[in-house]
Parts: C-alpha cells; structure tokens; sequence
C-alpha cells in the first residue's frame, strides 16, 4: 500500500517547515525518487514506512536529511548564458572600477548547489579580467544542502556535469582531467569557497557583498519568505552593489528595496538608496 493523501500533506509540510521550500502536490511523485535511499538507510522498504518513522522519531537528523534531499539543486556551468554576458561586459566592468582603490571584491553566490556558479565566475575573473589577478577577491557559496556544499568544496565534477555549459576551451584550460573526473585547478578554487546556510533562518556571519547571486531559488518560498530574504540580501549589499535574480523570478512583487536595470536582454537589480544617501546626494 503506497503513502496516502496525509503521508504527502505530511511530508510537503516537514519539507516546508525544514526549509520553506514549497512542493506542489502534483509533484509528489519527487517523493518516491528522492526519498527512496533515505528510506532504506533507515532500514525501510518503502516510502509509507519511512513516513511513519518520522512521524516518531523526535531527532532532527532525518528530518533534515528528508528537507535536503528535496532541495532543488538543479544547476550547471555558465547557466542560462545571458547573465553571465551581462556580468562580463556590465556588471563586473563597473565593480572594478568602483572598486580600484581598494582592490576588493566580495561576491555571494546564495543556494550555490554543488558550486559551478561560483566556479563560473571565477573563470570570468580569470578570462576576461586578468589585470586585477592579484585583488583581493572572495566568492562565497552557500546552501541549505551539507551534501552539496561538500561537493562543491571538492571541485570534483562528471563528464556529463562539465558538458552542461562549458565551453572545451574552457574545460582544459581551468578544470584538470583525474581518471573519469574533472577537477578545478587551484587558481579557481583559492576564489571560492562554501559554507552551510539556510536563507530563511538566521545566517551566519557574512562579509557585505559587491555581487549577490540568488538565482532560481526564490520560487519555492512564500511571498513571506521572499520578503524576509531580500531584507537579508538588501543588509548584506553594498550601496552600488548589484543582485541578478533567475530569468522566471522578479524582486518587485515583494519588496522595494531593490529597483530593477536592464542590459543585453536581461534585468538585474541595485539596491535601492537608503533615505539618508539620498539627502546626501542633494
């Protein structure tokens, strides 16, 4: 007998709870493909079984398993093309100028997944930006998934992984070739690094960001949610800072801290200028 109606109200609500993603009821067929290998670690046959564990067992830690395991972590190199465009001929142009005198960079790559965002933009810096090669530059992933964190800290990827994406040239020029793996060279992992963080719980001590990168994320969470994060995004950015946002997703249906700027066929954000910068620009 398979899991009721209440086995999947129940689960979509841990998973909610765990980590405000929202999963529609149409997808509860995800369950049985995610879930199926938590159950058997937990010495269950099916899906049902592992339900009613869960519904007793006080711990936290398959709870939390079950919440990451349904993470959406769908990514891959240079992802969607067109933001990456912009961020080489746009954004990053002007952060280097903006920040010459310091020669500082800070970047936050928010759910960064198994990390080929970050690593994307690493390769940018390292492409297209060799001149500020010796810049203090600190690209930060973080995600709700210790799974993937801890893969992304591997830099280790599958043939299929760097065939998503990235360019041949590309390929052999940053990521070194172990066996049947692909592994990225020291220069683009002594520019990034990850660290847990769950966006709709209080986050750990971060820098203040020049560049936030939160894409494809924000359509599981509730307006709610949204709002609370881009009052975290908005306080972690810099005043000329930018936040580029996934191609389905739009900051002006829950908050007016950002104010949204167009090139090359796609929107970012800035933040929006507090009351007292205003008055000092008059």
């Amino acid at each position: 007998m398979g899991c009721s109606d209440s086995d999947y109200a129940y689960l979509r609500q841990l998973v909610f709870t765990q980590s405000a993603n929202r999963i529609d009821r149409s997808r509860n067929a995800l369950f049985e493909t995610r879930l199926t290998p938590i159950a058997r670690m937990a010495g269950v046959s099916d899906l049902k079984d592992l339900v009613s564990i869960l519904r007793d067992d006080p711990a936290p830690q398959l709870r939390h398993a079950v919440a990451e395991a349904m993470t959406i972590n769908e990514t891959s190199f240079f992802r969607d093309g067109k933001p990456f465009d912009v961020l080489r001929d746009t954004i990053l142009p002007d952060l280097i100028q903006r920040n010459f005198t310091q020669r500082r960079l800070r970047i936050w790559s928010a759910a960064s997944s198994t990390g080929q965002e970050a690593y994307s933009l690493a390769m940018l810096f390292c492409e297209h930006f060799p001149q500020i090669g010796n810049w203090d530059i600190k690209i930060i992933g973080t995600d709700i998934s210790r799974h993937v964190i801890d893969y992304a800290q591997r830099g280790r990827y599958r043939r299929l992984e760097v065939n998503r994406g990235l360019p041949a040239r590309m390929l052999v020029k940053y990521l070194v070739r172990d066996v049947d793996e692909w592994e990225v060279t020291p220069k683009l992992r002594a520019l990034c690094s990850f660290q847990y963080a769950n966006l709709c719980a209080p986050l750990p001590k971060l820098p203040i960001f020049d560049l936030i990168l939160l894409r494809n994320v924000l359509l599981y969470f509730s307006p709610q949610d949204r709002s609370g994060v881009f009052s975290d995004v908005y306080r972690l950015s810099t005043p000329g800072g930018y936040l580029m946002l996934g191609a389905a997703e739009q900051a002006e249906d829950s908050t007016d801290l950002f104010q949204s700027e167009f090139a090359k066929d796609c929107y970012f954000y800035r933040p929006t200028p507090s009351p007292s910068a205003i008055s000092e620009l008059l």
